[in-house]
Formats: C-alpha cells, sequence, structure tokens
C-alpha cells in the first residue's frame, strides 16, 4: 500500500549523525594511534638529532664537540670521516696526522681492522671492542669495570703524567705482565688498566677503554681533558674516524627490519591489543538460553518405541539395551532414596533388598544378561519394566493404596 498524497516515507538510510555515532569508538582509536605513532616519532627523532657517540659535532652527553671545539682553538686540525677509504685519502694528504679511531659498533671486519693499523704513525683509539684489540693489540685483552675510587696515571707516558687523574668508573684493559712494548696506566685491581700503550718502530697506538675521557658529560672532569688534548694534540691535524654503515660490504638488499622506523614495532603492538580490546567491549556475545514451545507434545513411550524401531532396523541390540538400563539404573536409585550418583553395586543390593529378590537375579536384569535376538531384547525389557515396577510397589509407604493406572496410548502425538 502505497504512502498518501503529500506525505513523506521515513527513509531507511542511517543519517551522517547515526553513522558518526557508530563510529565513534573506531575514529578515537585512530586517533589515539596517530597521537602515540607521533610521539614515538618525535621521542625517537629527538634522541638521535646529536649524533652517535663521540662524533665530533655530537653536543650531547656522548658526544664529543667539546672536545673537537678545544683542538680547534689550539690550532689543531680536526677532519671528521666515516668511511674506511676518507679516512685513508685524509691521512694521505696529511702525513703527521693523529687518526681518532672509535668503532663502537663493530662495523669493521678483521682485514679492515688490520689497515686501521697502518694509517698514521700515531693512533688514538676509544673503547676497543674483542675484534680490534685481536687486529691491532693481541696481547691486550677485556678488564671488566674498575672499582677505584682513583685512577692515577703511575707511568711515565707523558700524556698521562701531565693528566694526573682521571675519572674512576668505567671499562678497563688486560695486559699481561710480560707482554714487550706496552706501557700500562692508570692501574686498577687485578692487572686491569685505563690505558694501554704499545710503542714500535712502525708507530704508536694507544688504547683508552673507556670513552669519558672524550665524551661532553666528563670531558671537564678530574684530568680528562689534559689527557684527551695531548694525546690528540701532539700534531697538526687529528683525523676523527668514526665507521659507519658504508664500511659495512654490500652483500645484498636491506631487509625489511632494517628499513623500518624503530617506532614501528610499539605501534603496531599498541594496535594489536587496541583491537582485541574493541573486539571484547564491542563483539557480540551469546544471551541467556530462551525457551521455546513446542508445536506439539511427543509422549516418552512414543519417543522410546521410535527409538527402539531405530534400535531393531540397525541390530543394535547392545546399545539399545544399554540405554534401557542405564535409564532404569538411574530411576531405581531414585526410588529406592539413594543419590544419582550412587555406585551400581549399591543400587543393585538396594532394590534387592527391597524386591526380596537375590542380588544375583537383579544384577543379570541390570548388567550381566545379553540378548542375543530381538526376542531376547524385548524378554530382558520386559525384565527390567518388571523390576522398576517391583521396586516402586516395595518403595510404597504402607497404606498409600495402589498406584493409578497409566492412560492408555493413543498411538499419536498429543498436541
Amino acid at each position: 500500500m502505497s504512502a498518501p498524497v503529500g506525505t513523506v516515507a521515513p527513509s531507511s538510510t542511517p543519517t551522517i549523525r547515526a553513522t558518526l555515532r557508530r563510529s565513534v569508538f573506531w575514529v578515537v582509536a585512530g586517533a589515539g594511534a596517530l597521537l602515540v605513532a607521533a610521539i614515538a616519532f618525535l621521542a625517537t627523532s629527538a634522541s638521535g638529532a646529536a649524533g652517535p657517540p663521540l662524533a665530533a659535532d655530537n653536543p650531547a652527553q656522548a658526544g664529543s664537540m667539546a672536545l673537537v671545539e678545544v683542538l680547534r682553538q689550539q690550532g689543531v686540525t680536526v677532519v671528521p670521516v666515516d668511511t674506511l677509504g676518507d679516512a685513508a685519502a685524509a691521512t694521505a694528504g696529511h702525513p703527521n696526522a693523529t687518526v681518532f679511531f672509535a668503532d663502537i659498533e663493530g662495523y669493521l671486519v678483521a682485514d679492515q681492522l688490520a689497515e686501521v693499523g697502518v694509517l698514521a704513525d700515531r693512533i688514538v683509539v676509544a673503547d676497543p671492542n674483542f675484534a680490534t684489540l685481536q687486529a691491532l693489540a693481541p696481547e691486550v685483552g677485556f678488564g671488566g669495570l674498575s672499582p677505584e675510587d682513583a685512577l692515577v696515571a703511575s707511568c711515565d707516558v707523558p700524556a698521562a703524567v701531565q693528566a694526573g687523574k682521571i675519572s674512576p668508573g668505567g671499562k678497563t684493559l688486560g695486559l699481561a705482565a710480560d707482554a714487550p712494548g706496552y706501557t700500562a696506566c692508570f692501574p686498577g685491581d687485578d692487572g686491569t688498566f685505563s690505558l694501554v700503550e704499545r710503542v714500535t718502530s712502525d708507530g704508536t697506538i694507544t688504547l683508552v677503554a673507556d670513552t669519558a675521557v672524550f665524551a661532553n658529560e666528563k670531558i671537564a672532569t678530574f684530568g680528562n681533558a689534559a689527557l684527551a688534548l695531548n694525546l690528540l694534540g701532539a700534531g697538526d691535524t687529528v683525523i676523527w674516524y668514526l665507521p659507519t654503515l658504508a664500511d659495512v660490504p654490500v652483500t645484498g638488499p636491506p631487509s625489511l627490519g632494517a628499513l623500518t622506523p624503530g617506532w614501528v614495532t610499539p605501534v603496531m603492538v599498541l594496535l594489536v591489543f587496541t583491537a582485541i580490546a574493541a573486539m571484547i567491549w564491542r563483539g557480540r556475545r551469546f544471551g541467556p538460553l530462551v525457551a521455546e514451545n513446542l508445536p506439539v507434545v511427543v509422549r516418552a513411550s512414543e519417543t522410546m518405541e521410535g527409538r527402539a524401531r531405530l534400535y531393531a532396523r540397525g541390530n543394535a541390540r547392545l546399545r539399545a539395551v544399554d540405554a534401557l538400563r542405564i535409564g532404569a539404573v538411574t530411576r531405581l536409585a531414585g526410588t529406592a532414596g539413594l543419590p544419582r550418583t550412587a555406585p551400581l553395586a549399591e543400587v543393585i543390593r538396594s532394590v534387592a533388598a527391597l524386591t526380596g529378590r537375590p542380588p544375583e537375579q537383579v544384577a543379570a536384569v541390570l548388567v550381566s544378561e545379553i540378548p542375543q535376538s530381538d526376542a531376547g531384547l524385548m524378554s530382558l525389557s520386559a525384565a527390567i519394566d518388571d523390576l522398576e515396577a517391583a521396586t516402586v510397589l516395595a518403595a510404597r509407604p504402607a497404606g498409600s493404596g495402589p498406584s493409578p493406572p497409566a492412560a492408555p496410548s493413543t498411538g499419536r502425538m498429543e498436541p
């Protein structure tokens, strides 16, 4: 039936306001995720904007900009390089230069470290790793962290003598007592030192265990500045070489993990947890069970007859008799005043005591007898029915009268 002329039928299309109301959660969740991503990106950018540790142009606490500026004020030319090729070219143009080297990230391999060892006549190495020690000073090992409260030079290296003391703590190096050509300074305990120098005919290599001597954070404490300036300011040029990824041999395209910014992983984890929380919050749940009236009422006897025909068609006598016995045992336990979970043996004893029948006969009806034919199944079914009737009769209180007769079956399903 059409709407009357002049009236407007209501539209079933959802309005923009209704759509926005339903989508407000996802809009807020998306805005929150973008906000977290932006904060993570800014934090990552802020932490990495100052440059790597000991970088000549890094003004942060871990950088070395303060030392480099003082060297330049003293007339020393500082040439920052970030590849081995650039370092070799710079030292070729400045034969008397001092090379400052720190491979904190471990980019160089043994062959490249061997090339570093012949770059110049004087090389100062800060925070050497295992590969660097093996390539440049194999007799030197790691000494752990220094527990001393004061580190005094205690050697004849001119730069260490002029420094006197350096800031305590930090990494140390271990050196065997019989290692030839080495001088160790700023001793700690158990043969550990904060500075080890090797002088040979090929040149001088000075190993400084801790970066605090050159870092902005502690350059002005104790004699750190004096030690750093005397180690690096002996000549008129310092080649400031910090290896980068450009020194790593290219073996293939970078992986997805290498190309992914650091903030992507926490943002993805946050999004996953947000999605799970949204599914738990907004997900539909199954409500309580709803009782539904059936269109017809089927008598239990008719259900039993139908199931019996199915069992008979499948020749499943044992399945049928088991179903009959399980139901009978449950009802007999209730009639005898036992719980539904009572053991079968207790049910058999109680029924035998009520009916006055031998327990073996009751057990045969409820457990042991196996029908070999359909006639045997019917006979056993009748015996179970008879046992139930006798138990009900025996359990009825005295004077209660006979039980009312069952209503005759009409042979059809009743509404």
